[in-house]
């Protein structure tokens, strides 16, 4: 005889129990990115001459071929998807949208393979809220500014060929690395960084939305620890609740060591070895600074923005000492040793600064 439950309800089977804890599970473990990106287009926030034209598109039915350009984490992704969802509905996002992340499918064999197989497939479905839906297909391809010279101008080619049925969006920080025969057929819209009260706000919604305790401070460190990537700033909160747990506090000294930032004080003291003139001292700091896990980029970055506004220095030893820490920039992204970069940049400082 089947068991009820005394509200008369049915009792769970043990696989329905088994299935409702398993979502829940999944659930909780949702990066914060995806589970927060905007479902609509009306969703995403701060790029209102982008949302205004999309809109305009999405109504009318018809998309042209689209390049969106601009910093990470101000939004490129998450609104073509966003836009992609609102023309063809969750049904046939599957069918009709394809999505690829160019800095992994790079070469020109993707091109002619995956992308053009997809462009020459037969439309199929229809959207089941009833609404229109469009003659034509939606190919993605993030990162595109990685793809290779051979790779952009077949995909040039394709785009021509399938120019009826299939829809291209390319996404890119650096508009200047795609080939202009793309560019020209594409309409461009340029992604502008979120300004700090936008981040702020958000960040906060997410705060609020997870039930986390946030000290005073470290919405602002978070921001500036991201640089303007909402993602990151957003990973970075992610991180911090899993550190801390519910029911505590997260403080800016926690979203530093999280983020890997720099403290002001350890820079400080990278200058202050080098105003000593004193190899022993600067070799002894630095060792320090990068046995302690920080990264030879950032040290750099935050050597610069004191050098900026260093009250010793010309103009000229300044650009001097800012056109020597860009080669060492350079040779660390080649691969060179982050000590000896360094040592050799704080040489050169050291000098400058003791020299009459």
């Amino acid at each position: 005889m089947q068991a009820f439950l005394r509200g008369g309800g049915k009792e769970p089977s043990s696989s329905e129990t088994e299935t409702s804890t398993s979502a829940g599970h999944k659930q909780r473990h949702v990066p914060w990115v995806e589970k927060y990106r905007p479902r609509t287009v009306d969703d995403v926030a701060h790029q209102d001459e982008v949302v205004a034209v999309l809109k305009n598109i999405i109504a009318g039915g018809d998309l042209p071929n689209l390049l969106f350009y601009g910093p990470p984490g101000t939004g490129k992704t998450s609104t073509i998807l966003a836009a992609a969802r609102d023309l063809f509905g969750s049904s046939l996002l599957s069918n009709r949208v394809l999505e690829l992340n160019a800095s992994d499918d790079r070469g020109i064999a993707v091109v002619r393979d995956r992308v053009k197989g997809f462009a020459q497939q037969a439309l199929c479905g229809s959207r089941q809220d009833g609404r229109p839906t469009p003659p034509f297909k939606l190919i993605i391809l993030d990162e595109a500014d990685s793809m290779t010279q051979p790779a952009q101008a077949a995909l040039r080619r394709t785009m021509e060929r399938q120019a009826r049925s299939t829809r291209f969006c390319l996404i890119c920080n650096y508009i200047s690395r795609i080939i202009e025969p793309l560019t020209s057929r594409c309409s461009k819209f340029r992604f502008r960084p979120l300004p700090e009260a936008a981040q702020h706000a958000r960040l906060e919604e997410i705060a609020n939305g997870e039930g986390l305790a946030l000290a005073e401070g470290a919405i602002s460190e978070l921001v500036a620890s991201a640089a303007g990537d909402l993602r990151r700033a957003v990973t970075l909160l992610q991180g911090a609740n899993r550190l801390v747990g519910h029911n505590q506090l997260v403080t800016a000294t926690l979203i530093r060591d999280i983020a890997g930032t720099v403290p002001e004080e350890r820079i400080t003291g990278v200058i202050d070895a080098c105003k000593s003139n004193s190899y022993d001292k600067i070799n002894k700091t630095l060792k320090g600074l990068l046995s302690d896990g920080y990264a030879a980029s950032d040290i750099i970055v935050n050597i610069n923005d004191l050098l900026v506004t260093h009250s010793q220095l010309t103009d000229k030893q300044k650009s001097v000492l800012a056109e020597r820490l860009a080669e060492v920039d350079l040779a660390l992204s080649d691969g060179s040793d982050d000590f000896l970069q360094i040592l050799s940049f704080c040489m050169l400082f050291s000098r400058t600064l003791t020299t009459p």
